[in-house]
């Protein structure tokens, strides 16, 4: 923000020079780039200095001369001489509204929007003043009325517009979205192609500002103007931000809405504006003025604890001093429930404070860091690491432990690599930035970040790899925004059974690890992208699933490697951290283990086994382990032999085989029944 020392010494009630100007600034938090003298005593006017300075980006407020100089005046304790914002009685008895409408199609994208016309303008140049004014601080004089505008905003903060208001087809405004294709003409002389998505300013047929970017060339004011429509309005920061991004228009008035400025201020600027055009200008001023939007809050109050403004800085002010140093900026501070508190209104420009440490700063800033001691001993309380993170690290010492290694990627992918990952009933999230062409979509799931891990890999030479990524993926449903966090494994699959069930491994680990021994169900299922998978439950919640990605999915990512994946519900997985295990003594006695083989159907899954073998209840039993599963002769087409392998223990003593006899003769009986299993030899 470039200011003239000149100009912002209009507004104190006791000059400034640049030296110290610097330097009250730069304890304020506002440090300054460059310095620069301006002799302007050959044109008649007094030598001048230019001084640039850093605004931070919630501080819009203070990209006008007025704030800037309100600032100095705190700090100093001297008056703020604000500018006069009256406006002159009207001196056209005829309505605003039968002049001008305005129609809002434009919602939330527009909080307000206020028009105030002025007939009978004579443009022509400004006067020496206002000139020697705008070239201190680098802009250059148009015409009286431009210059009004740009001075205008760079005093108050406030952009604004004028329009040729007889230019304005049908007198009308519109406050609308763009239409695809649709064409603009900007008044710096580009040409763009807009779409959906960027606000415009309307008339009745065509778009004749871009909002809060810059106006166009239809509108203009030009030397034959006479009518003049004045704009201030407050738009969405958002909204304005992306559309100077994307129509590389970057203005002094977007650099302002896309930090925000004060709706309660629009008003002031819009008379402050009117006031200067007509003294400039001449004309008659409309009867009114046309405002556009819901009425404004009230100022935001917020709450400070002295003792807590004093252990965070050190200090020891009493609630009198502290006070008096928010009283300064204009905070109206006033006895909170106690007298340890200090309820503030806070003013409609600070959009930056809304909590109390943001008046501890202001605090901080006020009575000078330099004021603030500097203690030789850091006190330091050591807690354990919360659930959250205790969570992850042990996640990834688990999965590292098992041969996988952990990749951070980026949250952007191609959209030919997203799309086919996008989860059926959502949509992509993209982004329209020149910086992100060939990467605009974020990541609807890990897997292609992943996968072009691994074609990396495949690259250089590797084989063998093992992935995991626990990281966040976005997709829209319904309007909204979804975010969910998984973790996502990938290995090769040069043997895909063995590779599988490995994997299984891996999820069974992270699972007992994150939320101790359960019940893990897997249950083959179609999913897209997958050759074949299952899910993972572990009980009756779900978790994710696992499997042997398709020949399509892997020719995207051009990966000559089957690969397996698995992608689990991170938050769900985590949510028992840390989990509670059973414990028991250590066994006295030895147990009994007996192999058993049985020929099953090809359909009958391990679970099925598993879980008739358990809800048989034999006596003894400690535990079942599962061994293999084999195809092949003697074994007939379309059924499998089953091997487990069943462990009996007495906690009394020791057991005889022909105690677990009659146990084992009740499982397999169960089988035959259930299943229609055959015990092999």
């Amino acid at each position: 923000m470039k200011i003239s020392l000149n100009w912002l010494n209009t507004y104190l009630d006791k000059p400034i020079g640049a030296d110290e100007l610097e330097d009250r600034l730069t304890n304020l938090g506002f440090p300054i780039d460059e310095r620069r003298v301006i002799d302007a005593t050959g044109n008649g006017g007094e030598a001048d200095e230019m001084l640039d300075v850093e605004v931070t980006n919630n501080r819009g407020d203070c990209l006008s001369h007025v704030n800037l100089a309100r600032e100095v005046a705190a700090a100093t304790g001297w008056a703020l001489r604000a500018p006069d914002c009256g406006l002159p009685e009207a001196g056209d008895d005829t309505g605003i509204d039968e002049i001008v409408t305005v129609e809002q199609c434009a919602g939330n994208l527009c909080r307000l929007y206020t028009a105030r016309v002025i007939r009978g303008v004579r443009i022509g140049p400004s006067p020496d003043w206002l000139v020697r004014r705008l070239e201190a601080i680098g802009l250059r004089s148009v015409n009286n009325v431009v210059d009004v505008t740009n001075f205008v905003m760079m005093e108050l903060g406030h952009p604004l517009h004028a329009f040729d208001l007889n230019l304005l087809s049908g007198k009308k405004i519109v406050i609308r979205s763009a239409n695809k294709g649709e064409p603009f003409g900007a008044i710096d002389g580009s040409r763009h192609e807009l779409g959906p998505g960027t606000l415009v300013i309307a008339d009745a047929e065509k778009p004749v500002a871009v909002a809060g970017v810059m106006g166009g060339q239809d509108s203009e004011v030009r030397p034959e103007t006479t009518d003049l429509l004045i704009e201030a309005a407050v738009f969405d920061p958002l909204t304005v931000r992306h559309a100077a991004r994307r129509m590389k228009l970057a203005s002094d008035s977007s650099y302002r809405f896309e930090r925000g400025v004060d709706p309660a201020g629009v008003d002031a600027a819009s008379r402050r504006a009117a006031k200067l055009i007509m003294e400039l200008a001449g004309g008659q001023l409309a009867n009114g003025v046309i405002r556009v939007g819901p009425e404004l809050p009230p100022p935001r109050e917020v709450a400070l604890r002295v003792d807590r403004c004093n252990r965070l800085l050190g200090l020891d002010l009493t609630a009198e001093q502290t006070s008096e140093l928010l009283a300064r900026l204009s905070f109206s501070p006033k006895a909170g429930a106690d007298a340890n508190q200090i309820v503030c209104t806070i003013p409609t420009y600070r959009l930056d404070l809304t909590r109390e440490v943001d008046l501890i700063e202001e605090v901080a800033r006020l009575h000078g860091y330099d004021g603030i001691g500097v203690t030789e001993k850091i006190h330091i309380t050591a807690k354990p690491l919360e659930a959250p993170v205790a969570a992850l690290q042990e996640l990834r010492g688990a999965l590292t432990s098992l041969g996988y290694y952990e990749t951070i990627t980026f949250t952007f992918v191609r959209t030919t690599q997203g799309e086919p990952f996008v989860p059926p009933g959502h949509l992509a999230v993209t982004i329209e930035d020149d910086r992100r062409k060939a990467e605009p979509m974020l990541r609807p799931s890990l897997l292609p970040s992943l996968l072009a891990c691994r074609h990396a890999n495949q690259s250089a030479g590797n084989r063998g790899v093992r992935l995991f990524e626990t990281a966040a993926t976005w997709s829209r449903k319904d309007g909204a925004l979804i975010e969910r966090n998984l973790l996502t494994l990938i290995r090769d699959a040069d043997e895909p059974q063995q590779d599988l069930r490995a994997m299984r491994g891996a999820i069974e680990q992270a699972i007992d690890r994150m939320r101790g021994p359960g019940r893990v169900e897997v249950s083959p299922i179609d999913a897209p992208g997958y050759d074949a998978a299952a899910s993972v439950r572990l009980g009756d919640t779900d978790l994710g699933r696992f499997g042997l990605l398709d020949a399509a999915t892997t020719k995207l990512f051009n990966l000559h490697t089957p690969v397996i994946a698995a992608e689990i519900d991170l938050d769900t997985l985590t949510r028992g951290y840390p989990p509670q295990r059973p414990v028991s003594p250590l066994a006295r006695f030895p147990g009994i283990e007996r192999d058993l083989s049985i020929v099953v159907a090809e359909s009958v899954r391990w679970s099925q086994v598993e879980r008739a073998v358990n809800e048989t209840r034999p006596e003894g039993l400690d535990r079942i382990d599962f061994i293999g599963v084999y195809r092949g002769k003697p074994i007939a087409t379309g059924s499998k032999s089953v091997s487990f392998r069943l462990l009996f223990r007495d906690t009394a003593g020791t057991l005889r085989h022909e105690q677990v006899d009659p146990q084992v003769n009740q499982v397999v009986d169960r089988l035959k029944a259930e299943l229609s299993a055959e015990l092999r030899a």
